[in-house]
């Protein structure tokens, strides 16, 4: 895991989640995720097929990027998504965001199905829920300016018109921290959070409500890393938006968010308010994640990775995804997959070890 942040980054006032009156009701809950899977299948080519034929055991691989995930993400708040590479945290991140469709379960955006939506409905779904890249570098084409970037999309979709572009590029280029005279230069021109910032300029230009945020700090320096999450943070309170926070480095997720879900290997294993699931991690995994945050405490520490290798998402284990490195497995851990509980209010975790009387 990646070292904290510096320390001169101040984490955001604890607030309650704001709430919104739409029709007859108070809403709090802004996106569901009801037990969705994602599996990529590889077909077979031509001498794969040809010698299943003639009597080869041959099937095609299917990769279990995401496992019955269920989470519900409330109005106002910053969820982190936490994990190792290869756990699914990103392929949800671009299923909640539209790039990718389920292949089980559901995704309601203000409880309608973003798979049943169709035409204008889709369309405003799809603004409403944007996505902000890891590396901006490569997510910003190469051959448009910043002007085109971040002004094509608002003008195509009506929300300005081509006499007012100009003008409003200039004031997401300004609500961002970036100069407007630079929106008539290419991306190769900025800085790497200069470019992050376009990136979020980019997102905020059609205006949206919520947004996934793919380890959007992860390639900047330590420094700007805490000025980007600032930038969010800021956002967050002046535009009232909701955040799906996905990265891998804890020390980020735990400055920024509210609420922290922890996966593994493709399910959700931990769930709970930010401060409370770091000063008291249940799951294994969890547990094995915190313990490892580098610190700036004088004692003498030793630091250790977890035993064991990541399991192929090709073929997972049975029962529990983390038994194969778990120190406290059991048997059952090995037959039964445990399901995520409430163990406190507030407190979600995955494990057989609180089913122990």
């Amino acid at each position: 895991m990646a070292a904290r942040p510096l320390r001169a980054l101040r984490p955001p006032p604890s607030r309650p989640p704001s709430r919104r009156r739409e029709g007859a009701g108070f809403v709090t809950t802004v996106l569901e995720i009801d037990g969705v899977s994602k599996r990529f299948t590889r077909d077979l080519d031509i001498a794969e097929k040809t010698a299943r034929m003639l009597g080869a055991k041959i099937e095609p691989a299917t990769v279990h990027a995401v496992d019955g995930v269920d989470l519900s993400i409330r109005r106002g708040e910053v969820l982190g998504l936490v994990g190792e590479s290869g756990c699914g945290k990103s392929t949800l991140g671009r299923m909640v965001a539209g790039l990718m469709k389920p292949s089980e379960g559901a995704i309601r955006f203000r409880g309608r199905d973003l798979a049943s939506l169709r035409g204008a409905d889709a369309r405003e779904a799809a603004l409403k829920v944007q996505l902000v890249f890891q590396d901006p570098m490569s997510s910003l084409n190469p051959r448009l300016r910043v002007e085109e970037l971040v002004g094509e999309a608002p003008r195509v979709h009506g929300l300005v018109s081509r006499r007012e572009t100009s003008a409003y590029v200039d004031e997401m280029l300004q609500r961002v921290g970036l100069d407007p005279t630079t929106r008539r230069r290419f991306p190769h021109q900025f800085s790497g959070g200069q470019r992050a910032r376009i990136g979020i300029a980019r997102a905020l230009a059609v205006r949206p409500d919520f947004i996934v945020c793919d380890e959007s700090v992860a390639a900047l320096d330590v420094s700007i890393q805490a000025q980007i999450l600032n930038l969010f943070m800021r956002l967050r309170e002046e535009l009232d938006l909701t955040y799906l926070f996905i990265s891998h480095d804890l020390g980020v997720v735990e400055h920024i968010s509210d609420r922290i879900a922890v996966m593994y290997l493709g399910r959700l294993i931990e769930l709970g308010e930010a401060q409370d699931l770091f000063r008291r991690p249940n799951h294994p995994y969890t547990q094995a994640l915190i313990a490892e945050i580098p610190t700036f405490e004088p004692k003498r520490r030793t630091y250790s990775t977890i035993k064991g290798e990541i399991p192929s998402p090709l073929a997972p284990p049975p029962g529990c995804h983390f038994h194969p490195r778990c120190p406290m497995a059991m048997d059952r851990c090995r037959a039964e997959r445990p399901l995520l509980k409430e163990i406190a209010p507030g407190r979600h975790s995955a494990c057989h070890l609180n089913d122990q009387g």
